[in-house]
């Protein structure tokens, strides 16, 4: 297969110039590091979340309500050590905490909320909070 390339008729042919092409360009960390990705349901009576947390335990997940506030954060560690004769050629996977949160529309129920974590999805249930009515005061 043939490589094309294209013309760039302003292009500097320095070599020394090309050397350091793109290399004062910044870095975007984020690319790099993992995100918890998320799907958010609502209905007349609650929130459902379903967020994607693969290689973590569910000892290591924690989620905080905080009124229409909701956080998820979750520390990814690091696998058993290497066997003897082995060595590491190449190490993709991270290892650290992640951590994302969210407002919602309405206040959550903290105390009706409930969480499942299998096959590295995490589904939360968040019921939302009855909306009290305005209550007018008497003036005396």
């Amino acid at each position: 297969m043939a490589n094309v390339t294209r013309y760039d008729p302003f292009e500097v042919h320095d070599p020394f110039d090309t050397l350091f092409r793109g290399f004062f360009r910044p870095v975007q960390a984020d690319r790099e590091l993992p995100q918890i990705r998320m799907d958010v349901k609502e209905d007349e009576s609650a929130y459902a979340v379903h967020a994607d947390m693969p290689g973590v335990a569910k000892d290591d997940i924690h989620v905080t309500i905080d009124g229409n506030t909701v956080s998820i954060s979750a520390e990814m560690k690091k696998s058993a050590g290497q066997k003897e004769g082995e060595k590491m050629l190449r190490r993709e996977r991270y290892v650290g905490r992640v951590s994302r949160s969210f407002a919602l529309e309405h206040e959550v129920d903290e105390t009706a909320a409930s969480a499942k974590y299998q096959d590295g999805v995490l589904e939360l249930t968040l019921p939302k909070k009855l909306a009290v009515a305005a209550r007018r005061l008497n003036i005396q």
